[in-house]
């Protein structure tokens, strides 16, 4: 273990994540009731350039007046390229108590991104004396944000999560694709001749391994949480299903939800399974009882199990408790 400590976010369940336009506010009541781990109110890419000022008013509004109950709250502010940005950060805290938890940044490209917002947002903090600081949630959807993605988990105290934008990203790489999420035809390989046959079989292949994977060892390395962004398609469940479970396997811990049908969706591949926790279970009782006869490591049905097992089973345990926890 290095001698450098990871100081670990502030744990959210963050299963699914919730996108509701500022400029619908008839979705408000909708999403406050649903299983949505964390629904983020939009004002950047779902709300029109003239309908930014009342999306903004229509934000504060759902704040102050519906009842969230524990659903983690957070705002996507618009670009700090935009002039909406510094207004929504001061009209939204000033306006508001302290149930907003999060601000979601968009296409942060720099560390100096996540200070400039810092900054805007501690002074209003302190202007209004709250007391509940606001966590930073960072979508990761430029190059150059893939390129400082390790500055950019670093750059703040407030930093929870890093989110994985793959319309943008892909805009931003000029990828050939015009699809949000999802497996690509053309990204594929080709086996070679054989002996015996000059057929030759095509397996497809995920486009965005090396971009979610990045963004998840630069989260972990900095505490934080990684989420995968989008998938477009709201009528493939299937699909949806198995983007999220390669994000899954990869290290993230939850998935957006653009459409209220993907929400269990996210919440089913992001919670560990009866068998998975009965299994983490058996492994803790396992190790705990090699530890009282002085063993390193055991064998639990045919596997070698050691200290890594143990964290690994813990990390289960402790997701399985705090799902139950919010259910």
């Amino acid at each position: 273990m290095s001698f450098t400590i990871v100081e670990p976010a502030p744990a959210r369940l963050n299963r699914s994540e919730l996108a509701v336009p500022g400029s619908n506010p008839k979705l408000f009541e909708k999403a406050a009731g649903s299983d949505a781990d964390v629904v983020f109110l939009d004002l950047e890419d779902a709300v029109a350039p003239d309908e930014k000022e009342q999306a903004r008013k229509n934000v504060i509004e759902a704040i102050n007046d519906i009842d969230w109950g524990s659903k983690t709250l957070s705002l996507r502010i618009n670009g700090l390229d935009t002039h909406y940005m510094y207004r929504d950060v001061v009209d939204v805290i000033e306006q508001t108590g302290d149930r907003l938890d999060l601000m979601m940044v968009p296409k942060v490209g720099t560390a100096a991104d996540v200070y400039a917002v810092d900054m805007l947002v501690t002074q209003c903090e302190d202007a209004k004396g709250r007391t509940k600081r606001i966590g930073f949630e960072h979508i990761i959807e430029t190059a150059l944000g893939m390129a400082n993605v390790d500055d950019i988990a670093a750059a703040s105290k407030r930093n929870e999560s890093l989110h994985f934008g793959v319309a943008d990203y892909a805009a931003s790489t000029k990828a050939r694709t015009t699809v949000i999420g999802g497996p690509n035809s053309l990204y594929g390989v080709l086996t070679d001749k054989s002996e015996a046959s000059d057929q030759r079989d095509y397996h497809w292949g995920d486009m965005w391994h090396y971009a979610i994977a990045r963004m998840v060892v630069s989260a972990r390395a900095n505490g934080l949480r990684p989420i995968d962004g989008p998938f477009g398609d709201f009528k493939d469940p299937d699909g949806f299903r198995a983007q999220a479970n390669r994000a899954a396997v990869l290290g993230c811990e939850g998935k957006w939800a653009i459409h209220p049908s993907q929400i269990d969706l996210a919440n089913e591949v992001n919670s560990p399974s009866e068998a998975e926790i009965t299994k983490a279970k058996r492994i803790l009782e396992a190790m705990d009882k090699a530890k009282k006869e002085g063993l390193g490591a055991v064998q639990l049905d045919g596997r070698l199990i050691d200290i890594a097992s143990i964290k690994q089973a813990e990390v289960m345990v402790q997701k399985a408790a705090q799902i139950a926890a919010a259910d």
